[in-house]
Parts: C-alpha cells; structure tokens; sequence
C-alpha cells in the first residue's frame, strides 16, 4: 500500500504497512519503542484466532461497535517470524541504549520474549500492567486481569540517557470513555510509560492504532513517529494527536 504522512507540532504519523514505514525513518533516531502489535491470540484453535478481533476480544454482554483492524490472525510460528521481521529493522532506529516495550498477553508471553531476543535486543524482563477487577472473569478459575510489557535495550541499558528507575508493575483500569480502539490502552498508562523516554525524547509506535502513545508523548512534552495500517483508526489517531496539541497552545 501506499504510505501517507502527516505531520504534527510534535511528531509524524504514518498510514501504511510498518515494514515500509520504518525504511523511512532515519536510523538511531529514536529513544523509545512503545508499541502494540496485534497479538495473533484469543482462541486456543485456527478457526478460534482468525475471527474477527472485535468478536474475539469483546465479552458478549459488553460489546462495543469498534472498527476491526488487520494482522490478527497468524499462528505462532508466523507471529514470532513476523515480530522479529519488524523487530530487528526497528531496532536499527533505536539510538544506542535504548528501551524497546512491547505489549503481549499471557498465551503469546513466551513468543514475544524469544522474538524480542532473536531481533537483536537484550532481554531485560517482563512488566505487568494489572487492569484490575473490571477485567473479563474466569469462572471456575483465575481472572484475566493482567497484561505485559516484554522490554529490553538496544546493547547495554544506558543509565545517561535522563530517565530514573521506573515501576516494575502498572496498575490501570481500561475505561469504556477512554477506550478508543478494541484492544486500545489506557492513556493514563501510556503517559506513565513514555517516562521510559527522555524528556524532549522521540517515542515511536508501529502499531499506532487511535493514537493513545503519540497523545501520551504529546502530554508529557516528548516527541512521537507512529504508524497505523487501518485508515479508520489513523484518522481516529489524528484527530487526537490534534485536540492534544491544541490542549497545549
């Protein structure tokens, strides 16, 4: 497809496939990966992980008419080979220590970390974001209540770079107001995150989705590049990026 780019006060967002965006983005650039691709997950067979996101990821009583999005639907093997695909071209646009974070769940928990090492990164562990007791329940068993960071550092962690030693675990309900796309995260908790970044700092985000990473980088005065494949969720994802610019003026 062909990419598109618009430009912001703080940042750049681009519509297309993330293994073109990030041939366009120059190299060693970034201080910060904080993204959140697709999970290929929620079903344990093939028919169960390749209907459509919105179904999978919505409880019956609580659905919201959200747009679907795409690339959801790889078995493990190929979602592994994918993120390290992505992976290693994105760490070519990390500056030298710094932190890559990448979301995943609890089923693709053991994928993302092999992916993550197998794309050049130095492993540097697993956060946990608790989404609290409003998570879907188990009956019968344990609630789905948390989710995780896989992060790790472009070569040895640079303790220069301006950032302090951040939490080890985030707790942060998902609120239906603030929840922009199906698998969308909480903007408190993306502006908690992007500490990871240095003040005045570039965060990127492949995966863009309605935008919550660049709004959080926009807030806390930081830099942003993102990218979004779906055109519904990038003009969502603008408009945004925009009220959280004008927010600032």
């Amino acid at each position: 497809m062909t990419v598109v780019r618009r430009d912001f006060e703080l940042g750049t967002l681009f519509l297309g496939d993330v293994l073109d965006v990030l041939g366009l983005v120059r190299e060693s650039s970034v201080d910060l990966v904080l993204t959140d691709p697709p999970y290929s997950s929620g079903g344990s067979t093939i028919e169960t992980r390749q209907r459509c996101p919105v179904e999978k990821y919505q409880n019956t009583g609580t659905k919201k008419p959200y747009p679907s999005f795409s690339g959801d639907h790889l078995d493990q093997r190929s979602y592994v080979n994918w993120c390290v695909e992505w992976g290693s071209r994105s760490r070519l646009l990390l500056k030298s220590g710094a932190v890559h974070a990448q979301f995943t769940d609890w089923r693709q928990l053991p994928a993302t970390v092999d992916a993550v090492q197998r794309a050049g990164l130095h492993w540097r562990g697993i956060v946990p974001w608790d989404k609290t007791e409003t998570a879907r329940p188990t009956v019968g068993g344990f609630r789905a209540q948390a989710e995780y960071l896989v992060w790790g550092s472009n070569g040895p962690l640079s303790r220069s770079r301006g950032v302090g030693c951040l939490p080890g675990a985030f707790r942060e309900p998902v609120r239906r107001s603030d929840k922009l796309h199906v698998t969308g995260k909480p903007t408190a908790l993306m502006v908690r995150l992007v500490a990871a970044c240095p003040p005045n700092g570039v965060v990127a985000d492949w995966f863009a989705g309605s935008g919550t990473t660049a709004v959080a980088a926009v807030v806390t005065g930081r830099r942003f590049i993102g990218c979004e494949v779906s055109q519904e969720y990038f003009e969502i994802a603008c408009k945004r990026i925009h009220e959280a610019e004008a927010r600032l003026a």
